[in-house]
């Protein structure tokens, strides 16, 4: 089976803001680990697809950015798309040129550049059985985490009928209230990932039968033709139009410790945390406090006696919130004057 990566390292990353900006945002920090997470994402799939069957999709902004913090992916690999269109058309775009380069039908498994995963050998070992799937059953397959808290933001994944290594997927579900998704979580519905894997052809077809807002510019994309194509299709997510809208989705269980950082306070679950629950990174002193949140980059941070914070500090600008107001960050910004939201 012949195996490409596809990852998506577009958006701007505002609930990471100060440290994140348009020029440098979430993808681009090391968040996780001591390394970006776009890099963390190419080495955790490194040992599945080497780095020259493995496409970037960007913003054209960030096309250089990104090939500075990745040097070993083919520059011709890094597409940057000339205008935000959604998951559905880069995903499209990736599955022509992927069927144009390499014809032995191959199998692109499909992930963020955002994320953090605890478990490498286990994301892989689900991602090469989730390949496996696509191939036998020549499904569209997407890979459902198996939740550990009732997390209202994310959208969920109801498993149906089971069908050999998998399940077909009954029913899609936006993001919900916490009661419901409590509710979800005791009946067994899955995260929904943002993992996929299918072969390019298979992904092709059903975005031929049921996306005409894609459909129509597939030729452009045949030939690589990246301004054509992304002229002629209206913005769409691949989950609305494709996969709520095709027949043949299956869905696979994962447990490997996945989390799309979503938020500052996410760091708490993907960073290591000391005896008080506190997760730093960079000239940090604690006194007395439990369950923050502090990240600096160039500055000396000192709390004591709080709980629940979050502190970032970066170019001598500082920001404090808790780690609920940190889901939010984009009303704060919108508040600021200029002068400080803007702040590079």
């Amino acid at each position: 089976m012949s195996r490409w990566a596809v990852i998506l390292a577009g958006g701007s990353g505002t609930r990471f803001w100060p440290l994140s900006t348009p020029e440098r945002p979430k993808q681009l920090l090391p968040l996780a680990t001591s390394e970006p997470l776009l890099v963390d994402a190419i080495r955790r799939l490194g040992p599945l697809v080497p780095v020259d069957r493995t496409l970037i999709l960007t913003s054209a902004a960030l096309a250089n950015a990104v090939r500075a913090v990745v040097p070993d992916v083919p520059s011709d690999n890094i597409v940057g798309e000339p205008r935000a269109a959604g998951t559905g058309p880069a995903l499209a775009w990736a599955a022509a040129e992927i069927a144009r380069r390499d014809a032995d039908d191959p199998v692109m498994i499909c992930v963020h550049a955002d994320w953090a995963i605890r478990n490498a050998d286990g994301f892989r070992e689900t991602l090469s059985r989730a390949a496996a799937v696509a191939e036998r059953h020549g499904a569209l397959v997407t890979v459902g985490i198996v939740p550990d808290r009732p997390d209202p933001g994310f959208g969920y994944i109801q498993p149906g009928e089971h069908v050999t290594g998998a399940r077909r997927v009954a029913r899609f579900a936006e993001k919900p209230d916490r009661a419901t998704a409590e509710r979800m979580v005791a009946d067994g519905f899955l995260w929904n990932s943002g993992i996929f894997v299918w072969r390019a052809q298979d992904f092709l077809r059903e975005i031929d039968a049921h996306t005409p807002e894609i459909a129509s510019a597939l030729g452009h994309a045949s030939v690589g033709d990246l301004a054509a194509f992304y002229h002629a299709v209206a913005p769409v997510t691949v989950d609305e139009g494709v996969l709520e809208r095709s027949t043949n989705v299956l869905v696979i269980p994962g447990e490997f410790g996945w989390d799309d950082v979503g938020t500052w306070a996410a760091l708490r679950r993907v960073h290591e945390r000391d005896a008080a629950g506190n997760a730093v990174s960079g000239d940090v002193h604690l006194v007395r406090a439990r369950d923050c949140v502090a990240y600096t980059e160039d500055q000396t941070v000192v709390l004591y006696g709080v709980a629940d914070l979050v502190v970032v500090a970066r170019d001598g600008l500082t920001v404090v919130t808790t780690t609920d107001g940190a889901a939010d960050l984009k009303s704060l910004i919108d508040a600021l004057p200029a002068h400080v939201r803007e702040r590079r």
